[in-house]
């Protein structure tokens, strides 16, 4: 089995809204004895296995090069084991003990949520956006529809789902305009420009 460190500047580029990258001010105050978050991956299947994250010590850097020593126990990749010398770079880094004042966004979008149908989470795609009520606290009230449903789709509770804000802003983050609009709006895009416009006659019956 090999293992590699994966890319977090490439998880956040396919997730931007839900994947935290730490804050550039933060990385250059990293120093020995600190101990930073990678990412290790395996070419090896596992069943639930994405990647093993894990906690390095740095014990030596310069400008873009780090050395650390790893300080956790592999669960899966056999060819790792705790002590071992780790070298990395900032693309590797995804978390570190530091207090990053960046991080609260990311907060927000994970720990807001807003509803949408199993069929825009399917289709990567939402054309149909509707403000309702919140009933909970850290809802926002929102709920996303693909505008594809087939009939009857929508009366039933299963084929919805709760979900991060962030997921929809991953989708399309032109939501950011009217995240916090007022209860019972709602929006239909446009096909050919692609744009949200406000539906002023909705029937909310």
């Amino acid at each position: 089995m090999t293992w590699t460190l994966d890319s977090v500047y490439d998880r956040n580029k396919e997730a931007p809204y839900t994947f935290y990258l730490p804050s550039p001010p933060m990385l250059k105050l990293l120093q020995v004895g600190d101990l930073v978050k990678l990412i290790f991956l395996s070419d090896e299947e596992h069943e639930q296995f994405i990647g093993e994250r894990m906690w390095v010590e740095i014990v030596e850097r310069n400008e873009v090069i780090f050395k650390g020593l790893l300080r956790n126990i592999p669960s899966y990749i056999t060819e790792l084991s705790y002590g071992q010398e780790i070298q990395f770079t900032y693309e590797h880094i995804c978390d570190t003990k530091l207090e990053d004042p960046e991080a609260s966004k990311w907060d927000y979008y994970l720990d807001t949520k807003i509803v949408m149908t199993r069929d825009v989470l399917e289709k990567r795609s939402f054309n149909l956006m509707l403000k309702d009520e919140p009933n909970e606290e850290n809802h926002l009230g929102w709920i996303f529809f693909s505008g594809y449903e087939p009939e009857g789709y929508n009366g039933d509770l299963d084929n919805y789902q709760v979900v991060s804000l962030g997921v929809a802003l991953n989708i399309d983050d032109s939501f950011l305009a009217f995240v916090e609009d007022e209860p019972f709006s709602a929006y239909e895009r446009d096909t050919e420009t692609g744009k949200f416009n406000k539906m002023i006659d909705y029937d909310w019956g």
